[in-house]
This record gives C-alpha cells, sequence and structure tokens, in this order.
C-alpha cells in the first residue's frame, strides 16, 4: 500500500513516519525546501548561530511528543529540570518567585505559602475546577475568575502561551483538556522540557532520518496545486512540473495550512482567524545562574529562554506588536531581559523573528470551524494542529493529528 502525504511539517512528519513504520511505500511533498514548517532550526546569518524559528515548549505528560522522539531515535532529545518548576519575575515590582507543584495528582502544594503564586490562597486554585465541565461555547472568562494574584502572576501567562490567544477570550474546552491532561495529573505530567540542543536536532532530523532507513521518498520544493477528485475519491494530485497518479489502494494525507487546505478542497470547514507570535533571539551569553525558563509578568516579553549562547523571548497573542518597527521591538523586548537577568544594559546583536498567522485563534467560535481528519472522501485524510484534535494548536496536537490521520 501506498500513502502519499502532502506537507512536511510536524503533522505530516508524525504521519509519514507512522505509515512508514507500518511497511507502506510513503512518499512525502513538501512546498518549501526544507521539512519542519513552524517547527524548525536554522542557522541565522546576523547571530552566527542555529535558532530556532520559534521557541516551543511541551511538558513531561505529552503522550504523542514521548511517543514521536522514542519511533524516530530520538528519546533524549529534551531538557529540563526533574521536577515541574516553574520561575517568574514581575517586572514593575521586582518580586521573583518559584511555582513547585508536588508529583503526585492531590495538589497538596497550593496550602505551601512557599510553593504557590504569592498573595494567593488554596481556594484560588480550587476555582479553577469551573473549568472542568465546560462546553463548547464557554470562554475562560465564562468560568474562573481573570483577575487577582492568581490570574495575573500564573494562569494568564500561563494560558496565554498555552492557547496563543487572549486567554479570557479562549475556549474553556481546550483549556480544560490541557489542564486535565497536565495540571489535573500532578507535576510529573507538567515538567517543562526544551528541545535540545534545538527543535531540528530533536524532531525533524531524526524523522528525516527514520523515513529515510525506511525507504521513504521526501520531495521538496512540490507545492501541490490542485486535487483531483472521482468517484468519491482522490484520483490525482497536480504539482507544478507533474501530475502524480493515486492508485485504488493508494491514501493521501493532507498535511498543510487551513488556508492552504481550503483552496484544494471545494468547502472544507477550518479556521479562519489567527493569531501572531514574536521571537527575539539575543547573541548573549546568560548569567550561570539564569532559569532556562523564566516567566514574565509587568513587561512586553512573556518568557525569556536562557540558551548557551544566546537568551530568547517569545510573545505569544503577539497581533498587537506584528507590525512594530523591528529595532524598536528588539530594544523593548532587550530592556525586559537585562532587567529581568540583571545583565547590563548593553544592546547586543538581535533578531526578531514574526509569525504572523502562527496558530488559529483558541476561540469558541473558530474551535468549531476546525474538521475531523476524516474527508468524505475515502482515500483523503486531514492532518495539522488546526484539525479537531481537541488541543490548541501545540506540538503535542500536531503529533497526535499526524498519528490520527495515518490510522484511519
Amino acid at each position: 500500500m501506498r500513502t502519499i502525504v502532502v506537507g512536511a511539517g510536524l503533522s505530516g512528519l508524525a504521519a509519514a513516519v507512522t505509515r512508514a513504520v507500518a511497511g507502506d511505500d510513503v512518499v512525502v511533498y513538501e512546498a518549501a525546501g526544507h521539512a519542519g514548517g513552524r517547527c524548525r532550526s536554522y542557522v541565522d546569518a546576523t547571530l552566527d548561530c542555529v535558532i530556532d524559528n520559534g521557541n516551543h515548549l511541551v511538558l513531561s505528560g505529552n503522550p504523542a511528543v514521548q511517543s514521536f522522539l522514542k519511533t524516530i531515535g530520538s528519546p533524549d532529545a529534551l531538557t529540563g529540570p526533574e521536577t515541574a518548576e516553574f520561575d517568574f519575575v514581575d517586572l514593575q515590582s521586582g518580586e521573583r518567585w518559584t511555582l513547585k507543584p508536588n508529583e503526585g495528582p492531590l495538589p497538596w502544594w497550593i496550602f505551601a505559602r512557599d510553593r504557590r503564586v504569592p498573595g494567593t490562597t488554596p481556594l484560588d486554585y480550587l476555582k479553577l475546577g469551573g473549568l472542568l465541565a465546560a462546553g463548547p461555547a464557554a470562554t475562560v472568562a465564562d468560568l474562573v475568575p481573570t483577575d487577582g494574584p492568581l490570574w495575573t502572576k500564573m494562569m494568564g501567562p500561563v494560558l496565554l502561551a498555552v492557547l496563543n490567544t487572549d486567554p479570557k477570550q479562549g475556549s474553556a474546552k481546550l483549556t480544560a483538556a490541557v489542564l486535565k491532561e497536565t495540571m489535573a495529573k500532578g507535576g510529573r505530567a507538567y515538567r517543562p522540557r526544551i528541545a535540545h540542543p534545538n527543535l531540528g536536532a530533536a524532531f525533524i532530523e531524526p524523522a528525516l532520518r527514520k523515513l529515510t532507513e525506511l525507504h521513504a521518498l521526501v520531495h521538496f520544493g512540490q507545492r501541490l496545486r490542485r486535487i483531483v477528485f472521482g468517484e468519491g475519491k482522490v484520483i490525482a494530485l497536480e504539482f507544478p512540473e507533474n501530475t502524480v497518479p493515486v492508485g485504488p489502494t493508494d491514501r493521501v494525507v493532507l498535511a498543510v495550512p487551513p488556508w492552504v487546505a481550503q483552496d484544494l478542497i471545494p468547502g472544507l470547514s477550518a479556521p479562519t482567524e489567527f493569531r501572531a507570535i514574536v521571537n527575539a533571539h539575543f547573541k548573549v551569553v546568560p548569567p550561570a545562574d539564569a532559569p532556562k525558563m523564566l516567566g514574565v509578568v509587568g513587561g512586553t516579553a512573556e518568557w525569556i529562554f536562557a540558551f548557551e549562547d544566546r537568551v530568547s523571548v517569545t510573545v505569544s497573542g503577539a497581533d498587537w506588536l506584528a507590525d512594530r518597527d523591528r529595532e524598536d521591538l528588539a530594544r523593548t523586548l532587550w530592556d525586559d531581559v537585562a532587567r529581568a537577568l540583571n545583565l547590563p544594559p548593553v544592546f547586543p546583536v538581535w533578531q526578531i523573528v514574526k509569525e504572523k498567522r502562527a496558530t488559529f485563534a483558541a476561540t469558541p467560535e473558530q474551535d468549531a470551524l476546525r474538521p475531523p481528519a476524516k474527508t468524505q472522501w475515502q482515500n483523503l485524510r486531514l492532518a495539522g494542529d488546526w484539525t479537531q484534535t481537541g488541543l490548541p494548536a501545540t506540538i503535542e496536537g500536531a503529533l497526535r493529528s499526524g498519528v490520527t490521520a495515518a490510522a484511519l
């Protein structure tokens, strides 16, 4: 049996690896000159080092991530603390704190003042339980308080990063799904994990090697122009230089962005609103005692990541920053970094990476537009974090979507 995968982002690679391991003849077509999509690494000439196009955080309890990395021979590619610890700084007050959830599902840590958010009480955390019964139309603000120290110093920043959408307007159902798989299971399920040394080395290069090992073919620079349908099936795929016939036993997995999928598939329902992410990279060696990941309150920066040779910043839901002058933006973010990490204010070499359509807007309305993996065409399946995975647009959701499409 042959599986044709269109798109070599994480969802496409997950689908391709799944079918190749199962013994299919797999062929992958990718429009770009590289694999990885929004989860990739490259050499930046300005910084003269390898950077990721975005700082992607995963959690220890993400099953699809763990399974994928094990399958492609990269099980030790993630790094992070041995326990769930999250450092924060408030740039307005100068206050610093570390969240220290306990490992098990019974959250006794919320009763320990030195483990929880300053100024909060156990009752504040218990109110988050209102999210667990969320219906499809509810927003986060409909079900839990969105003010006070727990919101401003923890839940607001965390949910903004998870949803890449103003969390007050975010889908309570999607938020609840994440919480059920992480916080509800205890600290062992949400230890923060970062790809080491980068996303490409952890996820993309090993996946491509695995596909080569299994005799799969990967073609770059091949943008799909048209899907030819006939008798309830896909019968051909038209690329600029050739048309690929789709045989009666072939299957096709379409793992492309939603706006591309809508151009290719008549009447496809898909998200239509998107949110930006802005990342800044600074060529500076962080202090030896700098946290690997630092949450920022009261600044423009939201999360600061300390690598061996650079410091990176991520701002989610960043539509309000996406059109700002690059150098002005870099200086603003560097000011936050210097204050947060106690660095000299000397402006270092920098790079700004803007992803204006980084993810779909994780609102109830947009979530309702997400299609399932199965389509009305017998041999066509959809993959992507924008399909109906039950999760926001995350690495975990992208990988699950690829596996789901491949298994149908």
